[in-house]
């Protein structure tokens, strides 16, 4: 009479019990994340999320400030659209952005190629190309302020160039070339940095393999580099917009908004409202600035969706 194995009931029974108790210590938490958190939490909840509410209810009003105040509707949100100067600033705004990112990122991925390449130096180069990062925006506006009021002048005059022997910071068609050329001296190496990581991460043997087949370094750039690094790229262009977008302190260090309000960002707008008692309009000039910044951000990541694993 032939023997046959049972199965142990014992290992059937106890098993998902085991599964069980392992799920359960996985899944428990360690208090200590807590004792993190909700500090944190607090803290970003009355610094950030709740004036932004409370922020966003006061636009509805008429409220200066402080003091009482009255339920207006939507009259604050219309008459930010009507506003010539409020306008104005918006148009200057994503025209200074634009340009800025679009010229920041072109000289930051050259800076990064060379400092990347088998140059002498290199090390010392980069530590030189990051020193504007360090420096406070509203000093190196200052700095530059004397700059373009006294020493290139003076230079425009030795040479004759009739447009800079005067201060292009008193021009109103020159002025905006200023605080574009000082926002991305200040931003080039932030930027830079991120193209060298970028850069960094491309396997040299994919090089080696089109020197093999006779790449040129135009094709190696264009269907090697440029394709590799578009993940970089996207985390410059959409952080480049977010700074831009809000520019504030180096605006006010060259011109503070002029001449008259021809460089007049919206930030400024609304931190002069501030001071003159608009505080319920400037709110809603600061939502509507908000919802545009969303869509900005939006617009950008659904065309650069699937660049470097982004995805919208």
């Amino acid at each position: 009479m032939s023997s046959t194995t049972k199965p142990s009931t014992r290992a059937v029974v106890t098993a998902p019990a085991a599964t069980r108790a392992t799920s359960a210590r996985k899944s428990r938490i360690d208090p200590l994340y807590y004792f993190f958190l909700f500090p944190s939490l607090a803290i970003f909840t009355l610094a950030v999320t709740l004036p932004a509410v409370l922020g966003f209810v006061y636009s509805f009003t008429n409220s200066v400030g402080f003091g009482e105040f009255d339920f207006i509707g939507i009259r604050n949100f219309i008459a930010v659209f009507q506003d010539e100067g409020v306008l104005s600033a918006y148009g200057f705004t994503l025209a200074f952005a634009l340009v800025t990112v679009i010229l920041v990122n072109a000289v930051a991925f050259l800076l990064a190629l060379g400092l990347t390449s088998r140059v002498r130096f290199r090390a010392a180069l980069r530590t030189v190309f990051v020193i504007p990062m360090v420096i406070s925006g509203i000093v190196i506006a200052f700095v530059f302020q004397y700059l373009f009021s006294n020493s290139l002048p003076l230079v425009g005059q030795s040479l004759g160039i009739q447009p800079l022997a005067t201060s292009i910071l008193a021009n109103p068609d020159l002025a905006w070339l200023a605080i574009v050329f000082v926002a991305a001296w200040q931003s080039i190496p932030s930027a830079m940095l991120i193209y060298i990581a970028g850069l960094l991460t491309v396997p040299a043997e994919v090089y080696e393999a089109s020197s093999i087949d006779g790449a040129t370094p135009w094709h190696n750039l264009r269907h090697i580099t440029l394709p590799l690094v578009a993940g970089y790229a996207v985390i410059n262009m959409v952080l480049g917009f977010k700074n831009y977008l809000n520019a504030y302190d180096i605006i006010v260090g060259l011109t503070d908004g002029g001449p008259g309000v021809a460089t007049r960002s919206v930030a400024m707008s609304i931190f002069r409202g501030f001071e003159g008692g608009d505080y319920a309009y400037q709110m809603a000039n600061a939502v509507i600035f908000f919802l545009i910044s969303i869509v900005i951000a939006l617009i950008q990541l659904r065309f650069t969706r699937g660049k470097g694993g982004i995805a919208a």
